[in-house]
């Protein structure tokens, strides 16, 4: 039997990336999905595509889970529509600058814990009720190495997804008795954010992989959805409160890039 079989995912920031990849693993092992992201058509396509593949009942919902009332529906509607939520993964991330700390402005700041503190929150407080009531769920956040090792020049990223991974712990804590599972994935994957950046930063991109122990970037879908799916099923019953590095090893010795910031640029041009 599928392992998601008749189960219930939420998956913010879906339409792309490390979103979509979980949206298709999960999809693969039987799980109803909404997805999520801030743009209508990579939303619906990814949607179609759940549907025509592997046979699944989605939601597409669009919009920007940095508002309060659209994120809590995020939750509320799928409720509304299976009568459940099993899984909650937190993985929208939109926006940010590559600027020094003495450069970056409070509206930084406030974006960074907007898209990872508070978007985070929310979610995982409208889906605590129906879990608790359910006998229990996984929450599954998607936190950075950036912020673990003080990446350069992303300070407000790291910010928001290190207040993400310590709301994490916590709700882990105090959740626990209710069977309500809280764990982070820092992953590594060649998303297409990892494209621009390496058609960007050829040279930093390749350094990247070459100094990666495993000697490559992961797959969304293969690698992070993989571990996803451990975490969102009944393999990991007995896990919460971790942060599962799935970077193929960077953890280890931090990962080696240096990217150029926006005012270098701008004094380039």
């Amino acid at each position: 039997m599928p392992r998601l079989q008749n189960h219930v995912a939420v998956i913010t920031g879906s339409g792309a990336g490390i979103g979509r990849g979980i949206a298709r693993r999960f999809a693969s092992e039987g799980c109803r999905i909404v997805v999520n992201d801030l743009r209508d058509q990579p939303a619906h396509d990814v949607a179609r595509q759940l549907g025509d593949e592997f046979g699944v009942e989605t939601l597409t919902l669009v919009g920007d889970v940095t508002d309060r009332e659209f994120a809590i529906g995020l939750v509320d509607s799928a409720v509304q529509r299976w009568g459940r939520i099993d899984v909650l993964v937190n993985n929208a991330w939109g926006g940010g600058h590559t600027n020094r700390l003495e450069n970056k402005t409070d509206a930084m700041f406030a974006h960074g814990l907007d898209m990872g503190l508070w978007a985070g929150w929310w979610t995982m407080r409208a889906a605590f009720e129906p879990m608790r009531d359910a006998g229990g769920g996984s929450i599954i956040n998607i936190c950075s190495l950036n912020g673990v090792n003080a990446h350069l020049y992303t300070a407000e990223y790291n910010v928001g997804k290190e207040a993400l991974r310590a709301l994490t712990r916590s709700a882990a804590r105090e959740w626990a008795h209710h069977q309500i599972r809280a764990n982070v994935i820092c992953p590594g994957a060649k998303t297409e954010a990892f494209a621009a950046f390496a058609a960007a930063n050829p040279e930093l991109a390749a350094a990247a992989e070459a100094n990666n122990p495993m000697g490559r970037m992961g797959d969304p879908e293969a690698d992070i959805g993989g571990a996803a799916l451990f975490l969102a099923s009944d393999d990991s019953r007995y896990v919460t409160g971790n942060t599962l590095f799935v970077g193929g090893g960077s953890h280890i010795n931090g990962v080696v890039w240096k990217p150029v910031p926006e005012e270098d640029l701008a004094a380039d041009a």
